[in-house]
């Protein structure tokens, strides 16, 4: 046991585990920018691709239910599995294959930024005190999210009620379990004494906190009681429009086609997603590390989402009064319409491929590691890009129903509004990254002097800005 048997009670209570910054991520903006690559992602491209063929199979053991329930002489009905339940069941073949390749194969219980040493097994004696003040902010928090949820309304209508059913099944057993996970993970911290522990102790008021800290602990958590809520209540429609899509009655229609080929992607990007909010555990490195301490930030973010967007119906950002999707105004042009079903597959799936590329850490306004391959690699920020380019593409708001000009004008200028405020919240995220990680700043430098995308929006927004000339790094050769 060694030095690491005991932690003294004068020990900082706020030392944070650096991860290596050995080269290239120790080096300048301007040294990175040269670089012939950008800095190594920390999320194995190859995670995202795993859970992907986990969903897949379940996705299609629930088409081929009958078949297969014949085949195995089971009991019960004979229908395909559509239903709320089957949604959750596919988290679990999403996340399962995830976590055996992020521990076995890429390792990332060894990683530093984990904050845990192994070889340590303190006594329970040494840290029961620390992992009972943990406990009690865990818990304390837990219940704060639960009030929330019952003072909202919203929470409590639609699609929500599924999040809230789960939630509150999963509540029991989240306290039964969370004691064993914490004394046991508190004996191989290297500094237990973390965000939870800081909550905890102005909880009790027994113990010195550091407020930072207890913020940094209450952001974290603000974003996982929204944004797993969210993602679990739009769980059941997506997995049930793929999985009991008829496909004969739409492989001719154009329209129906498209719509079945973005539910997928968008099932992708919800499923796998999903998992990066309810998989924030150190021994997978996929801890919340620091969520956006930015007021911004959150403005930016919250108004895309639900309770808070500004483009819902009648929200001062609807851009989709008077308006008509793609297929109403390419009617009678079936070549157009093929082509424009082409064009909105990729867009949306470059949206969904950029949530794959981040495995089990994907969450918004959370710092959990820096993710540089896939789609990653030719702009910062793929998913608001393509997701905006689709809303564009998909709307077409210059045309109104009414032939209005008036219309078409306040349309069009609402929707520049929607990607105004996703250019915003890109640059908060830009500038959280940057505070908290110097690989982002290499990444950053690298992109804006290499990645195409990039480097050719960089320009324009200058031009069009007329902003001072910018320092030029020379792009790699």
């Amino acid at each position: 046991m060694g030095k690491f048997s005991k932690i003294e009670p004068d020990a900082p209570t706020t030392q944070v585990i650096a991860p290596d910054v050995s080269q290239p991520y120790a080096l300048s903006p301007e040294e990175a920018a040269r670089q012939k690559a950008p800095p190594i992602s920390d999320v194995s491209a190859m995670v995202g691709l795993i859970g992907l063929l986990g969903l897949t199979c379940w996705v299609l053991i629930c088409r081929n239910w009958p078949a297969i329930a014949d085949m195995l002489g089971l009991p019960g009905p004979r229908m395909v599995l559509s239903g709320p339940n089957a949604s959750l069941v596919a988290l679990v073949f999403s996340a399962v294959p995830m976590a055996i390749w992020s521990l076995v194969v890429n390792k990332v219980h060894r990683n530093p930024s984990t904050g845990i040493e192994w070889a340590l097994n303190r006594p329970i004696a040494d840290i029961i005190q620390i992992s009972i003040t943990k406990l009690v902010g865990l818990w304390v928090t837990w219940g704060l999210i639960g009030f929330v949820y019952c003072l909202e309304r919203w929470y409590w209508a639609g699609d929500w009620l599924f999040a809230m059913h789960v939630l509150g099944g999963a509540l029991v057993p989240m306290v039964l379990l969370s004691a064993p996970y914490v004394l046991w993970l508190d004996r191989k911290l290297v500094q237990p004494r973390d965000a939870a522990w800081h909550f905890g102790a102005m909880v009790l008021g027994r113990d010195a906190y550091d407020k930072a800290e207890v913020g940094k602990h209450l952001r974290s958590w603000a974003v996982k009681g929204y944004f797993s809520a969210f993602m679990i209540s739009i769980l059941p429609g997506g997995f049930g429009a793929v999985v009991g899509f008829d496909w004969q009655a739409s492989i001719h229609n154009p329209a129906a086609m498209a719509n079945f080929l973005i539910s997928v992607l968008f099932l992708i990007d919800v499923q796998i997603g999903s998992v990066g909010y309810l998989l924030t555990l150190k021994p997978f490195d996929s801890q919340i590390r620091s969520a956006n301490p930015y007021l911004a930030g959150w403005v930016a973010a919250l108004l895309c989402y639900p309770g808070f967007a500004a483009m819902s119906p009648g929200g001062p950002l609807d851009y989709k009064q008077f308006t008509a999707d793609w297929s109403f105004w390419m009617a009678g042009y079936p070549t157009l319409q093929w082509i424009w079903l082409s064009l909105m597959v990729v867009l949306t799936g470059i949206y969904a491929w950029a949530t794959v590329a981040f495995g089990i850490r994907f969450s918004n306004l959370t710092y959990r590691g820096v993710v540089t391959n896939g789609p990653f690699r030719f702009t910062r920020h793929p998913a608001y890009l393509s997701k905006n380019l689709f809303w564009w593409a998909s709307t077409l708001p210059f045309l109104a129903t009414t032939h209005s000009v008036v219309d078409e004008i306040r349309n069009t200028c609402l929707l520049a509004g929607v990607s105004a405020v996703y250019y915003w919240r890109a640059k908060t995220e830009e500038r959280h990254l940057c505070a908290e990680d110097a690989k982002y700043r290499a990444y950053s430098a690298w992109m804006q002097a290499n990645a195409p995308i990039t480097r050719g929006i960089s320009a324009l927004a200058h031009w069009v800005i007329g902003s001072r000339a910018q320092p030029q790094v020379q792009p790699a050769e």
